[in-house]
């Protein structure tokens, strides 16, 4: 089960969202080459990536944000671009171009540093974007918390496609890296769950003068939690049926 996209169209064109997406893609095939060959890769990771005892012993602070722009595969970078697609744009239509960009690094960097936190002393490179994009997941839940979200359900081979309430999906992501955080073995690698908990909350913060600028409550009793403006509307999908 995973989000597809949302019925929240953005009123202008989110030149940095396709930007960010684009620097994202365009690093990623510039060392996809170094995948066949581990000892370049762990020489680049090495010098690029956020390795949390590297930091706290005060060298390679530079790589909070080099790191950002880093991903360990194909489907780490697919991930984060759909979920930076779906949420991105209408966080940026709400902030503003500059803001939204200079908005991004500081929840990734946010993010970063409670990854760091959580394990000071590791000597484990960490990648990817999704710490900067779960702090645009939390700005969102904050702004248009019953926005529709269009959930993508899978069992086995039966499909379908339905709404659910953006507060809901987003809820249920942060509650899973939270748990997975607190069950993860720090010292073994894997997903950075701290660093989407750290960004998811950093964003929400950040966004929070913004949402206290549109009303706060007043803004969510106006809007009802929805989008001030009208809704994407989608044809129904359908679970398709087998006849006997």
């Amino acid at each position: 089960m995973f989000p597809i996209r949302d019925h929240n169209p953005s009123g202008r064109t989110p030149y940095v969202t396709y930007m960010l997406m684009a620097a994202n893609i365009g690093i990623f095939l510039s060392y996809v080459g170094l995948f066949n060959d581990p000892r370049a890769l762990n020489f680049f990771f090495s010098e690029y990536a956020a390795i949390p005892a590297r930091i706290t012993s005060g060298e390679g602070l530079g790589t909070l944000i080099s790191s950002m722009f880093l991903h360990g595969g194909w489907m780490h970078l697919a991930g984060n671009m759909l979920f930076l697609w779906i949420f991105g744009d209408n966080v940026e239509d709400e902030m503003g171009h500059l803001p939204y960009l200079v908005f991004y690094i500081a929840t990734g960097i946010a993010a970063g540093l409670v990854q760091i936190v959580s394990a000071p002393y590791s000597i484990i490179p960490t990648v990817g974007a999704s710490g900067a994009i779960a702090g645009v997941m939390g700005s969102y839940l904050l702004l248009y918390p019953k926005a529709r979200i269009d959930i993508l359900l899978i069992l086995i081979v039966f499909f379908r496609i339905f709404p659910v309430p953006a507060w809901i999906v987003l809820a249920l992501w942060f509650g899973m890296q939270f748990v997975g955080g607190i069950s993860a073995d720090l010292t073994a690698g894997g997903v950075a769950y701290w660093a989407h908990a750290g960004g998811f909350v950093a964003g929400a913060l950040l966004t929070a003068p913004l949402w206290l600028a549109r009303g706060g409550r007043g803004y969510w009793r106006r809007t009802h939690g929805h989008p001030p403006h009208p809704e994407a509307v989608y044809s129904v999908s359908r679970t398709p049926k087998v006849r006997r």
